[in-house]
C-alpha cells in the first residue's frame, strides 16, 4: 500500500492486439525489445488442442479461448509481482475477450494493430511453418470487435516499417526503457500469430 492507502498499480503492461498477420509478434517483440520490457508471445500460452484445432482449419469457440486468455492474464499477474513492465500479444479479437485480460489490471494498455483484409491475406499467404491457415482470416475478421473510445486503445496503423511504427508508439505513449542495470527483455518464445 502506498502511503494515501491505496495499492500501487504495477507497472505497464501493453497488450498488443489485432487479427492473425496483423504484425503483433513483430511489433510486439520490437516494442519490448526497444524497451527492455519482459514479452510473451500469446501463441505460447494456447494449450495443443488448440494448435491442433487451428491446424486442421478450424476456428476456436469462446470456450476454446477462456483458458488460453486466463493463461495470459496470469503472465500479466507475474510480471506485476516482479514489478516489472511488459509487453504481450493476443488477438483479443472480441470485446468481452479483452475485459477478461484488463479486469483488476489497471496497468493493461491496449495497441490494436488496424489493419485491413488484402494486407493481412498477403501476410498469411506468403507466411511459412506456422499453424495458422489462412483458410481462418474471414473467422478472425467476423469474429473481430475493434476496441471502442472507452477501452482507451491506442490505434497503430502498421503500414509502414516496423520500427519506425515502435518508435512513433513509443513517442506517442510516452513509454521508457528500462535502465540497463535491470537488464533486457525476457522473452516466453512462441510462434507469431
Amino acid at each position: 500500500m502506498t502511503s494515501a492507502g491505496k495499492a500501487a498499480v504495477p507497472p505497464p503492461v501493453l497488450l498488443v492486439t489485432g487479427v492473425s498477420g496483423s504484425g503483433k509478434t513483430t511489433i510486439g517483440s520490437l516494442l519490448a525489445g526497444r524497451l527492455g520490457w519482459e514479452y510473451a508471445e500469446a501463441d505460447a500460452f494456447h494449450p495443443a488442442a488448440n494448435i491442433a484445432k487451428m491446424a486442421a482449419g478450424h476456428p476456436l469457440t469462446d470456450e476454446d479461448r477462456w483458458p488460453w486468455l486466463d493463461a495470459i492474464g496470469a503472465w500479466i499477474d507475474a510480471v506485476g509481482v516482479k514489478g516489472r513492465p511488459g509487453v504481450v500479444t493476443s488477438s483479443a479479437l472480441k470485446r468481452v475477450y479483452r475485459d477478461r485480460l484488463r479486469a483488476g489490471r489497471p496497468q493493461v494498455r491496449l495497441i490494436f494493430l488496424d489493419v485491413d483484409r488484402d494486407t493481412v491475406a498477403r501476410r498469411l499467404t506468403a507466411r511459412n511453418g506456422h499453424f495458422f491457415p489462412p483458410e481462418l482470416l474471414d473467422s478472425q475478421f467476423a469474429d473481430l470487435e475493434p476496441p471502442t473510445a472507452d477501452e482507451h486503445p491506442v490505434r497503430a496503423d502498421v503500414k509502414g516499417e516496423p520500427l519506425a511504427i515502435v518508435e512513433k508508439l513509443i513517442r506517442a505513449e510516452h513509454l521508457e526503457a528500462v535502465e540497463a542495470a535491470h537488464g533486457s527483455a525476457q522473452s516466453q518464445g512462441g510462434i507469431g500469430a
